[in-house]
């Protein structure tokens, strides 16, 4: 990560992480424990040890794409009907448990829950001042973690004293998604109580960052008076920028409204196609640029996630996010005399948010695009915010004002100001995260959190398609019942 690489190399080597890691029951190295006591033996150390455990956070380009792959803002896209074939069928809900994709989110994110419990396993060995503030770092990065998981897939095995060994196989268990967001609240609360306010170095997050996944956190479980409690202690920390756009260029990263950004280089020498999350670069960059692109300001890509028509045409007149969030590639390449070739259900529309920019990859070029994932901005939390004083019944007046900042600087005036109450303001609000937040991996658990999935995704089966299949292997190891439908 930025500003977090140097240390990347130790961590490797101490941490005895191997990209052979197949599932979350499986250890390559049972005798870690023993490197373990040697190593943590000075501050250094466990600092060396939070970098691996916020690495995982740049493995997954998948839950981005996914997000808003199936829903109504895009099409999968790609070369092929055949190309990249889990995210095919995610996108035209056929998916089942033996889906690459979803295997690897779920081994993916557990890594990192794994990565924080073996900071936990070695918490004791020694003390040192900044001890507490380190360790509330690696528990807002466990709870995101988690988070991630019971967003995908419901119910999860649930451990928090140490990782997984070989020795555990067969042993899990999953457990009610009630009793993870419990531990995500504690983690949560932990992190709250114990950050500083600010970080020295760009990436790390603050007790703000932490405040703000909680609320998040509070208003998935309908939790709306402590929801909004937590982003009280936000508001009016952060800015909106007044460009919209400008925020996902490169000049734009880290800005006055950034809450939580994962950190991406393109230095990175990385070239093992067999592990391209690996890099330290933004691999789902590649993913959503156009084929044999051949012009100005953009780079070629594989032309998934492609924005739909109707989406597109959905933005209000005047709407400054329209062009800022979706490239009409057609009218830019009239304009600019730029070529390219059409991939796979063609829509004539890009990314523009997420979008290979030229000059900003090096090395292997598809695996070290250094733009940053915008994880939570401030507008994310004026909306959340705002959901919260509304759905809560607290206060639709505030509500409203921060609705309505997020619609001024989309429209550049107050003529679109928004006068609702009750539950025609919560419809307001959630049509603005649509618009707002579109193109950044949330459309499709912000749908099925507020039971509008039914209605707006086609192919969308109430009692099933709200949380994606257990890999199949987890069934087939550790006999994790499957969620329902499957």
């Amino acid at each position: 990560m930025k500003n977090l690489n140097r240390i990347l190399l130790l961590i490797c080597v101490t941490f005895l992480f191997t990209r052979c890691t197949d599932h979350v029951d499986y250890e390559a190295i049972e005798g870690y424990q023993i490197t373990a006591e040697v190593y943590f033996q000075a501050e250094s150390d466990y600092e060396a040890a939070l970098v691996g455990t916020y690495d995982p956070l740049q493995w997954l380009y998948l839950n981005v794409l996914i997000g808003d792959i199936a829903t109504d803002n895009s099409l999968c896209g790609g070369e092929s009907a055949t190309d990249v074939i889990g995210l095919q069928q995610i996108d035209d809900y056929t998916h089942y448990p033996n889906n690459d994709n979803l295997t690897s989110i779920w081994r993916w994110l557990y890594e990192g829950v794994n990565r924080a419990n073996y900071m936990e396993e070695n918490k004791s060995n020694i003390d040192f001042d900044s001890k507490e503030a380190l360790y509330a770092e690696v528990y807002f990065l466990r709870a995101y973690y988690y988070f991630q998981l019971v967003k995908f897939f419901g119910d999860v095995p649930l451990f928090t004293e140490e990782r997984l060994t070989a020795g555990d196989s067969g042993t899990l268990v999953r457990v009610p998604k009630e009793e993870v967001y419990a531990q995500i609240e504690i983690d949560l609360q932990n992190a709250v109580d114990n950050l500083p306010t600010s970080q020295s170095q760009i990436g790390r997050v603050n007790k703000f960052t932490a405040y703000s996944l909680l609320g998040k956190v509070l208003l998935y479980q309908d939790k709306f008076n402590e929801a909004a409690a937590a982003f009280d202690n936000v508001i009016g920390v952060y800015s909106l920028v007044s460009d919209y756009g400008s925020q996902f260029l490169r000049l734009g990263e880290n800005g006055s409204e950034s809450i939580f950004e994962v950190q991406y280089t393109n230095t990175s020498n990385w070239y093992d196609w067999g592990c391209p999350q690996c890099s330290e670069g933004n691999f789902g960059i590649i993913h959503t640029g156009p084929r044999g692109w051949s012009g100005p300001e953009y780079a070629q890509g594989w032309s998934f996630n492609v924005p739909t028509e109707a989406f597109y045409n959905s933005f209000a007149a005047g709407d400054t996010r329209q062009d800022a969030t979706v490239l009409d590639i057609e009218a830019f390449a009239t304009a600019t005399g730029a070529t390219y070739t059409e991939g796979y259900e063609h829509t004539g529309y890009y990314n523009n948010k997420y979008i290979p920019r030229a000059g900003e990859s090096g090395a292997q070029t598809e695996l070290n695009y250094l733009t940053n994932y915008r994880a939570i901005r401030y507008s994310d939390v004026l909306l959340m915010a705002a959901e919260a004083y509304n759905r809560g019944g607290i206060d639709d007046g505030i509500a409203q004002e921060y609705l309505n900042q997020v619609r001024r600087r989309a429209f550049g005036d107050q003529d679109h100001d928004i006068s609702l109450t009750g539950t025609a303001l919560t419809d307001a609000i959630w049509e603005e995260r649509k618009f707002e937040l579109s193109m950044e991996g949330h459309r499709f658990f912000d749908l099925v959190r507020t039971g509008q999935a039914t209605s707006i995704i086609d192919g969308f089966q109430q009692g099933k398609h709200e949380v994606f299949p257990i890999p199949q292997q987890e069934i087939d190891i550790s006999g994790l019942t499957q969620n329902p439908g499957y």
